[in-house]
Protein backbone atom coordinates (compact mmCIF):
# COMPACT_ATOMS: atom_id res chain seq x y z
CA UNK A 1 0.00 0.00 0.00
CA UNK A 2 1.84 3.42 -0.79
CA UNK A 3 1.93 5.90 2.20
CA UNK A 4 -1.02 8.19 2.57
CA UNK A 5 -0.19 11.63 2.43
CA UNK A 6 -1.91 14.47 4.72
CA UNK A 7 -4.44 17.39 3.82
CA UNK A 8 -1.75 19.39 1.70
CA UNK A 9 -1.98 16.76 -1.05
CA UNK A 10 -4.50 18.44 -3.32
CA UNK A 11 -5.43 18.89 -6.46
CA UNK A 12 -3.18 21.78 -7.09
CA UNK A 13 -3.06 24.62 -9.78
CA UNK A 14 0.04 25.15 -11.84
CA UNK A 15 0.80 27.50 -14.71
CA UNK A 16 3.28 25.79 -17.13
CA UNK A 17 4.73 27.55 -19.79
CA UNK A 18 1.81 30.19 -19.79
CA UNK A 19 -0.82 27.51 -19.30
CA UNK A 20 -2.97 26.97 -15.95
CA UNK A 21 -2.73 22.98 -15.36
CA UNK A 22 -4.28 21.20 -12.59
CA UNK A 23 -2.18 18.53 -11.21
CA UNK A 24 -3.34 15.40 -8.86
CA UNK A 25 -0.20 13.47 -7.28
CA UNK A 26 -2.21 11.25 -5.67
CA UNK A 27 -3.70 10.28 -8.98
CA UNK A 28 -2.29 6.68 -10.54
CA UNK A 29 -1.97 7.80 -14.32
CA UNK A 30 0.08 10.92 -15.48
CA UNK A 31 -1.65 13.46 -17.31
CA UNK A 32 -0.62 13.88 -20.89
CA UNK A 33 0.68 16.86 -20.43
CA UNK A 34 3.22 15.47 -18.08
CA UNK A 35 4.93 12.52 -19.83
CA UNK A 36 4.79 14.50 -23.10
CA UNK A 37 7.26 16.78 -21.98
CA UNK A 38 8.86 15.64 -18.93
CA UNK A 39 11.91 14.74 -20.68
CA UNK A 40 12.10 18.01 -22.88
CA UNK A 41 10.88 20.17 -20.14
CA UNK A 42 13.09 23.77 -20.21
CA UNK A 43 14.29 23.42 -23.43
CA UNK A 44 16.23 20.36 -22.39
CA UNK A 45 18.30 19.89 -26.23
CA UNK A 46 17.77 15.71 -26.30
CA UNK A 47 14.10 14.19 -26.67
CA UNK A 48 15.30 10.67 -26.19
CA UNK A 49 17.43 9.19 -22.97
CA UNK A 50 20.74 8.23 -23.39
CA UNK A 51 21.18 4.52 -23.85
CA UNK A 52 21.55 2.24 -21.19
CA UNK A 53 24.26 0.10 -22.84
CA UNK A 54 26.07 3.19 -24.09
CA UNK A 55 25.72 4.99 -20.56
CA UNK A 56 27.17 2.00 -18.78
CA UNK A 57 30.39 1.88 -20.62
CA UNK A 58 30.63 5.64 -20.24
CA UNK A 59 29.84 5.65 -16.72
CA UNK A 60 32.26 2.18 -16.30
CA UNK A 61 35.36 4.29 -17.54
CA UNK A 62 34.93 7.40 -15.85
CA UNK A 63 34.60 5.23 -12.34
CA UNK A 64 38.21 4.25 -12.90
CA UNK A 65 38.96 7.64 -13.36
CA UNK A 66 37.69 8.39 -9.72
CA UNK A 67 39.35 5.51 -8.14
CA UNK A 68 42.82 7.25 -9.80
CA UNK A 69 41.88 10.21 -8.40
CA UNK A 70 41.03 9.45 -4.96
CA UNK A 71 44.61 7.49 -5.10
CA UNK A 72 45.98 10.62 -6.44
CA UNK A 73 44.25 12.49 -3.46
CA UNK A 74 45.86 10.43 -0.75
CA UNK A 75 49.57 10.22 -2.44
CA UNK A 76 49.49 14.26 -1.83
CA UNK A 77 46.67 15.40 0.49
CA UNK A 78 45.18 17.30 -1.81
CA UNK A 79 41.42 18.03 -0.61
CA UNK A 80 37.79 17.90 -2.95
CA UNK A 81 34.85 19.51 -1.74
CA UNK A 82 32.12 19.02 -4.09
CA UNK A 83 28.67 20.98 -3.45
CA UNK A 84 25.39 19.48 -5.07
CA UNK A 85 22.04 22.07 -5.53
CA UNK A 86 19.10 22.19 -7.42
CA UNK A 87 15.41 21.74 -6.86
CA UNK A 88 13.87 18.69 -5.10
CA UNK A 89 14.21 15.62 -7.46
CA UNK A 90 16.87 16.86 -9.32
CA UNK A 91 19.06 14.19 -9.05
CA UNK A 92 21.53 15.13 -6.56
CA UNK A 93 21.52 11.83 -4.23
CA UNK A 94 21.72 9.71 -7.47
CA UNK A 95 24.59 11.47 -8.43
CA UNK A 96 26.38 11.47 -5.56
CA UNK A 97 25.84 7.89 -5.44
CA UNK A 98 27.59 6.79 -8.68
CA UNK A 99 30.63 8.88 -8.05
CA UNK A 100 31.39 7.27 -5.03
CA UNK A 101 30.23 3.95 -5.61
CA UNK A 102 34.17 2.64 -6.53
CA UNK A 103 35.82 5.34 -4.09
CA UNK A 104 37.03 4.09 -0.88
CA UNK A 105 34.32 5.30 2.16
CA UNK A 106 37.39 5.76 3.82
CA UNK A 107 38.21 8.62 2.66
CA UNK A 108 35.45 9.90 0.57
CA UNK A 109 32.51 10.76 2.55
CA UNK A 110 29.14 12.77 1.53
CA UNK A 111 27.43 14.97 4.14
CA UNK A 112 23.81 15.10 3.95
CA UNK A 113 22.52 17.88 7.28
CA UNK A 114 19.18 17.22 8.62
CA UNK A 115 17.52 20.68 9.65
CA UNK A 116 19.92 22.36 12.52
CA UNK A 117 19.31 21.69 16.37
CA UNK A 118 18.72 24.21 18.59
CA UNK A 119 22.10 24.79 19.50
CA UNK A 120 23.22 24.77 15.51
CA UNK A 121 20.57 27.61 15.01
CA UNK A 122 22.17 30.11 17.61
CA UNK A 123 26.02 29.43 15.97
CA UNK A 124 27.53 31.47 13.01
CA UNK A 125 25.23 29.95 9.83
CA UNK A 126 28.23 28.81 8.51
CA UNK A 127 29.71 26.61 11.19
CA UNK A 128 27.78 23.42 11.39
CA UNK A 129 28.95 22.97 7.62
CA UNK A 130 32.62 23.42 8.53
CA UNK A 131 32.82 20.99 11.03
CA UNK A 132 32.70 18.24 7.77
CA UNK A 133 35.20 19.91 5.63
CA UNK A 134 37.60 17.60 4.43
CA UNK A 135 41.18 17.17 5.77
CA UNK A 136 44.56 15.80 3.93
CA UNK A 137 43.81 13.20 1.58
CA UNK A 138 39.38 13.67 1.80
CA UNK A 139 36.96 13.66 -1.38
CA UNK A 140 33.67 14.93 0.34
CA UNK A 141 30.47 15.58 -1.36
CA UNK A 142 27.42 17.70 0.18
CA UNK A 143 24.00 16.43 -0.75
CA UNK A 144 22.78 20.49 -0.10
CA UNK A 145 24.90 22.63 1.57
CA UNK A 146 24.74 26.14 3.40
CA UNK A 147 23.12 27.22 0.07
CA UNK A 148 20.00 26.20 1.71
CA UNK A 149 19.48 30.03 2.39
CA UNK A 150 20.25 30.83 -0.92
CA UNK A 151 16.99 28.65 -1.82
CA UNK A 152 14.55 26.57 0.35
CA UNK A 153 14.77 29.03 3.36
CA UNK A 154 14.00 32.35 1.37
CA UNK A 155 10.93 30.86 -0.52
CA UNK A 156 9.54 28.39 2.13
CA UNK A 157 10.30 31.52 4.96
CA UNK A 158 12.84 29.20 6.89
CA UNK A 159 14.80 32.77 7.29
CA UNK A 160 13.94 36.59 6.99
CA UNK A 161 14.98 38.85 3.65
CA UNK A 162 17.60 40.55 6.09
CA UNK A 163 19.59 36.72 6.88
CA UNK A 164 18.98 36.28 2.76
CA UNK A 165 20.84 39.10 1.72
CA UNK A 166 23.27 38.94 4.68
CA UNK A 167 24.00 35.38 3.39
CA UNK A 168 24.48 36.52 -0.20
CA UNK A 169 27.06 39.22 0.63
CA UNK A 170 29.33 36.98 2.94
CA UNK A 171 28.95 33.96 0.77
CA UNK A 172 32.03 35.02 -1.98
CA UNK A 173 34.33 35.77 0.68
CA UNK A 174 33.79 32.51 3.07
CA UNK A 175 34.49 30.42 -0.81
CA UNK A 176 37.13 32.67 -1.30
CA UNK A 177 38.86 31.50 2.43
CA UNK A 178 38.02 27.45 1.58
CA UNK A 179 39.55 28.19 -2.01
CA UNK A 180 42.91 30.17 -0.61
CA UNK A 181 43.61 27.29 2.25
CA UNK A 182 43.53 24.96 -0.76
CA UNK A 183 40.45 23.17 -0.98
CA UNK A 184 39.19 22.33 -4.45
CA UNK A 185 35.90 23.62 -4.50
CA UNK A 186 33.31 22.60 -6.70
CA UNK A 187 30.09 23.86 -7.02
CA UNK A 188 26.85 22.22 -8.91
CA UNK A 189 23.54 23.07 -10.11
CA UNK A 190 20.62 20.02 -11.26
CA UNK A 191 18.67 21.88 -13.42
CA UNK A 192 15.71 19.99 -14.37
CA UNK A 193 12.47 21.19 -16.52
CA UNK A 194 8.85 21.55 -14.24
CA UNK A 195 7.22 18.71 -15.97
CA UNK A 196 10.16 16.87 -15.26
CA UNK A 197 10.19 17.09 -11.48
CA UNK A 198 6.52 16.61 -11.51
CA UNK A 199 7.03 13.15 -13.13
CA UNK A 200 9.54 12.51 -10.62
CA UNK A 201 7.57 13.43 -8.11
CA UNK A 202 4.90 11.23 -9.13
CA UNK A 203 7.15 8.26 -9.43
CA UNK A 204 8.23 8.80 -5.69
CA UNK A 205 4.59 8.79 -4.36
CA UNK A 206 3.10 5.86 -5.79
CA UNK A 207 6.53 3.87 -5.34
CA UNK A 208 6.69 1.27 -2.38
CA UNK A 209 10.30 1.24 -2.44
CA UNK A 210 10.72 5.62 -2.91
CA UNK A 211 7.94 7.25 -0.91
CA UNK A 212 9.40 7.73 1.80
CA UNK A 213 11.27 10.48 -0.70
CA UNK A 214 8.16 12.46 -0.73
CA UNK A 215 7.06 14.99 1.90
CA UNK A 216 4.39 17.68 1.59
CA UNK A 217 6.99 19.91 1.55
CA UNK A 218 7.38 18.80 -1.66
CA UNK A 219 3.61 19.15 -2.28
CA UNK A 220 4.36 23.17 -1.18
CA UNK A 221 7.47 23.33 -3.34
CA UNK A 222 5.28 22.13 -6.63
CA UNK A 223 3.27 25.09 -6.03
CA UNK A 224 6.50 27.65 -5.94
CA UNK A 225 8.06 27.14 -8.92
CA UNK A 226 8.62 30.07 -9.80
CA UNK A 227 9.70 31.35 -6.61
CA UNK A 228 12.34 28.95 -6.55
CA UNK A 229 13.14 30.01 -10.17
CA UNK A 230 13.66 33.64 -8.74
CA UNK A 231 15.97 32.81 -5.82
CA UNK A 232 17.99 30.54 -8.09
CA UNK A 233 18.47 32.83 -10.50
CA UNK A 234 19.53 35.77 -8.06
CA UNK A 235 21.82 32.90 -6.45
CA UNK A 236 23.77 32.15 -9.47
CA UNK A 237 24.29 36.07 -10.46
CA UNK A 238 25.28 36.85 -6.62
CA UNK A 239 27.29 34.06 -5.79
CA UNK A 240 29.26 32.57 -9.13
CA UNK A 241 32.69 34.32 -9.01
CA UNK A 242 36.28 33.22 -10.36
CA UNK A 243 37.38 31.50 -7.35
CA UNK A 244 33.96 29.55 -6.82
CA UNK A 245 32.57 29.39 -9.91
CA UNK A 246 28.44 27.14 -10.26
CA UNK A 247 28.51 24.37 -13.45
CA UNK A 248 25.20 24.55 -14.46
CA UNK A 249 24.15 20.97 -15.61
CA UNK A 250 21.06 19.83 -17.22
CA UNK A 251 19.44 16.91 -15.51
CA UNK A 252 16.24 16.06 -17.36
CA UNK A 253 18.26 12.87 -18.45
CA UNK A 254 19.63 11.59 -15.30
CA UNK A 255 22.07 9.60 -17.22
CA UNK A 256 23.52 12.17 -19.11
CA UNK A 257 23.53 14.36 -16.12
CA UNK A 258 25.71 11.70 -13.82
CA UNK A 259 27.94 11.62 -16.81
CA UNK A 260 28.61 15.61 -17.12
CA UNK A 261 29.18 15.98 -13.27
CA UNK A 262 31.76 13.23 -13.31
CA UNK A 263 33.64 14.43 -16.37
CA UNK A 264 33.29 17.97 -15.11
CA UNK A 265 35.39 17.18 -11.91
CA UNK A 266 38.24 15.07 -13.53
CA UNK A 267 38.61 17.49 -16.87
CA UNK A 268 39.68 20.08 -13.78
CA UNK A 269 41.71 18.02 -11.33
CA UNK A 270 45.76 17.30 -12.85
CA UNK A 271 45.76 14.25 -10.98
CA UNK A 272 47.64 11.02 -11.93
CA UNK A 273 47.57 8.71 -14.67
CA UNK A 274 45.03 11.18 -15.88
CA UNK A 275 42.85 9.58 -19.07
CA UNK A 276 41.44 12.05 -21.06
CA UNK A 277 40.66 10.03 -23.93
CA UNK A 278 38.59 7.78 -21.34
CA UNK A 279 36.88 10.77 -19.82
CA UNK A 280 36.03 12.14 -23.18
CA UNK A 281 35.21 15.58 -23.67
CA UNK A 282 31.92 17.81 -21.99
CA UNK A 283 28.30 17.97 -23.69
CA UNK A 284 28.12 21.85 -24.37
CA UNK A 285 24.21 21.19 -24.75
CA UNK A 286 24.07 19.93 -21.03
CA UNK A 287 26.55 22.02 -19.15
CA UNK A 288 27.33 25.63 -18.86
CA UNK A 289 29.26 27.97 -16.36
CA UNK A 290 27.00 29.61 -13.71
CA UNK A 291 27.58 32.80 -15.64
CA UNK A 292 26.31 31.59 -18.83
CA UNK A 293 23.51 29.78 -17.84
CA UNK A 294 20.64 31.01 -19.73
CA UNK A 295 17.87 30.21 -17.02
Amino acid sequence: MNKPLDKSAREIKLKIDGKERLFDINEPELPIWVTDNMLTAGGYPYDQRMKRKEYDRQLKALQIELVKLQAWLQETDERVMILFEGRDAAGKGGTISRIRKYMNPRTARNVALTKPTETERGQWYFQRYIAHFPTDGEFVTFDRSWYNRAGVEPVMGFCTPRQHEQFLEEVPNFERAIVNDGIHLFKIWLNIGQETQLKRFHDRRHSLRKHWKFSPMDVAGMEKWDDYTRMRDIMLDRTHSPHAPWTVVRANDKRRARLAVIRRILLSLPYAARDLEAIGEEDGKIVASGADFPG
